[in-house]
């Protein structure tokens, strides 16, 4: 079987920064944070990072009936990222065109609408919350006939779809694939159940923008995200006879099961992703310069992340260069991936880092060579990695190029 390089062409995002990927990541080089309080009707004070999001733009009023936000914000992220690659599906083989996306919690408007509805539920409150609704959306609104398939992996959802998708492209299953994912779930009911989990971060009146601090002695959880970010991944050799730009080869993926405990990361699970990445693009760790960490700013996980690579690394783990963006933007669960991922392949084209923002005290636990603020510049980066680690167990890492 022939196996074709993979190519990320278009670049598609909207986010709690904006829907321009360079005013993002400008935005995460400053260490502008995005989360800030919500809710001051729940018991206990809440932060998230939440799009201001026109969804004119994208729908008329009737086109709008039983399309949950979550749906919204994917139809607009893939548009953009289409836009992009200046790809018109009109002149593809529509049958030879994937979408490929990951939702962790579907929409969560409107199931909270039908709990709160005091008896009156909407009959389309199933078709708006069931998790595959952006993916169909998506297809729906491009004319896709080949697969349109979901993945909803808690927190790896998008960065899973990323790598399934690659994996058709480097086949020759489809030529054009639509990977990414989508998020929204800041309503009441889902805050307060991950209040109940204790992994939210907690904070001072006035603190919230910096409340979340990966890698930090002093870290206490994450702040929900919510957004949605796609790309678009051709075989190279397509991209060039199209005479298309690419931001980035993805070189290698790595997706491994932990099978030890529902909620507790384990790092010999997560090694064995970043090992296969590695293996797959045909790269050393020394290769590779800049790691966009999961880093949600807990107790355990910060910790076993940081062991994993450094397990993967050994003497040249100080080359490696690590940030958490959590901690501006918010985790944005099944989203989450797919975000990180478009982040890690601007610092790639950028040589920049965005850095590893409020943290004034690492963990000796988590001690690595974190990105400072004021120390972005990468200029020999060459590869980077984006790692995404879910509840379940799932471990899924993507690891790009810079494309010459």
């Amino acid at each position: 079987m022939n196996r074709h390089e993979v190519a990320v062409t278009g670049l598609g995002v909207m986010a709690p920064h904006g829907d321009e990927p360079g005013a993002l990541f400008e935005a995460l080089l400053q260490a502008r944070s995005a989360i800030q309080p919500v809710f001051p009707e729940l018991p206990k004070p809440a932060a998230a990072a939440t799009v201001a999001f026109d969804e004119t733009r994208w729908f008329t009023k009737l086109q709008l009936a039983g399309v949950d936000r979550v749906s919204q914000l994917a139809v607009a992220a893939a548009d953009l990222a289409l836009r992009d690659a200046n790809l018109p599906l009109a002149d593809a083989d529509l049958e030879r065109v994937g979408v490929y996306a990951g939702c962790g919690m579907g929409g969560a408007a409107a199931l909270e609408a039908a709990y709160r509805g005091n008896g009156r539920v909407s009959p389309l409150t199933i078709p708006a919350f069931m998790p595959n609704a952006p993916a169909a959306h998506v297809a729906m609104r491009n004319g896709v006939l080949g697969p349109v398939l979901t993945y909803s992996v808690a927190c790896a959802s998008s960065s899973v779809a990323i790598a399934e998708a690659a994996k058709a492209i480097e086949r020759g299953e489809v030529d054009i694939a639509i990977a990414g994912g989508s998020e929204a779930l800041i309503v009441p009911g889902v805050v307060l159940a991950w209040q109940a989990m204790q992994t939210l971060a907690t904070f001072q009146p006035g603190e919230a923008a910096g409340a979340v601090r990966p890698f930090a002695s002093d870290r206490s959880g994450f702040a929900l995200g919510e957004g949605a970010a796609f790309l678009v991944l051709e075989s190279a050799e397509r991209a060039r006879r199209r005479g298309a730009r690419s931001h980035a080869t993805l070189a290698g993926w790595g997706l491994s099961s932990d099978a030890t405990h529902l909620t507790k990361p384990d790092a010999p699970g997560q090694a064995r992703a970043l090992r296969q990445a590695l293996r797959q693009a045909g790269l050393q760790p020394r290769d590779v310069g800049y790691c966009n960490a999961h880093g949600t700013a807990t107790r355990i996980g910060d910790v076993v992340e940081r062991n994993a690579l450094a397990e993967v690394w050994g003497d040249d783990f100080d080359k490696l260069r690590v940030s958490s963006t959590k901690a501006l933007h918010g985790h944005m669960l099944g989203a989450a991936g797919a975000i990180e991922a478009l982040i890690t392949v601007l610092a790639l084209q950028r040589r920049q880092l965005p850095p590893n923002a409020n943290c004034r005290e690492i963990d000796p636990a988590c001690q690595m060579n974190l990105v400072a603020q004021d120390d972005s510049a990468a200029p020999a980066l060459q590869a980077a990695m984006s790692n995404s680690f879910a509840f379940g167990g799932t471990n899924s890492v993507l690891l790009f190029r810079r494309a010459d």
